[in-house]
């Protein structure tokens, strides 16, 4: 397997007695991993056992490994993971050098090589892909904001919450929760809106309150989303658990989907 390294010149020495940058510590390290999602199953890597090891050295080298549940998982959605890695660990300060590794994938080599190069998506397939991932990563992005407004309205529905009601509700008027973090995390990186006084139902594409007549289908829309979602992570975690007998760095046995409030 060709690995090939990217990062920054090793740091000058402090001037005028400054300190040095202090080290990045493991927990750091994989605190950063935990930022880093599966787009399709909008989950941490790391709680979905992809990351296989993370270190870090004394004087700033990182390296992390990441394992995928089969050899042919769709290798847009493995490059997004890996670039987004080697991105969110090379933005800690204290590290000078990353390197990520996707191990016993069928495209190892490529999206190894494309992105320590920072080459892209489509010049790391060239021939093969037409275009960058942007459009594939919002699409999925409005898939999981699908899935979180079934999980923020369906406690509100079982709780005896009108359904006519979810029409004029807004995000402030939600009680608080981890899904509802979630799906206003979701709806601002799509430029969504998620303030307090953004409305609880909306189109993911066009940020439209959803009309009172297009709810029901909505909702139920909503649902069939985070059903799947679940299922495939599921599925998932179980040809993961079938491929490599050790968990992985930050691993946890349940989804954070279905840890919410059902």
């Amino acid at each position: 397997m060709t690995v090939l390294v990217r990062g920054d010149d090793p740091p000058k020495p402090p001037e005028h007695g400054g300190a040095a940058r202090p080290p990045v510590a493991p927990r750091g390290l994989l605190a950063a991993l935990e930022t880093v999602r599966d787009p399709e199953l909008d989950e941490p890597i790391t709680s979905l056992g992809f990351v296989a090891s993370c270190t870090v050295s004394a004087d700033g080298e990182a390296e992390v490994r990441l394992r995928l549940p089969t050899y042919f998982c769709a290798p847009n959605f493995a490059y997004l993971m890996v670039a987004d890695t080697y991105d969110a660990v090379a933005a800690l300060p204290g590290v000078r050098l990353a390197t990520v590794v996707l191990e016993d994938h069928f495209a190892s080599d490529v999206i190894n090589d494309g992105v320590a190069a920072q080459a892209g998506f489509a010049r790391s397939f060239d021939g093969e892909a037409v275009a960058e991932l942007d459009q594939l990563r919002a699409n999925f992005l409005r898939k999981a904001v699908m899935a979180g407004t079934d999980q923020v309205c369906r406690p509100l529905l079982a709780a005896g919450t009108d359904p006519a009601a979810l029409i004029a509700m807004t995000l402030g008027e939600v009680p608080p929760s981890r899904a509802l973090s979630r799906l206003r995390e979701r709806r601002a990186e799509l430029g969504l809106p998620a303030g307090d006084d953004a409305a609880l139902l909306i189109d993911p594409v066009t940020g439209a309150v959803v009309s009172a007549d297009a709810m029901p289908l909505h909702l139920r829309k909503a649902k069939v989303t985070r059903v799947s979602i679940e299922a495939n992570s599921g599925i998932c975690r179980g040809m993961l658990r079938h491929r490599y007998d050790t968990p992985g760095q930050g691993e946890t046995l349940l989804s954070p989907t279905s840890e919410e409030d059902q």
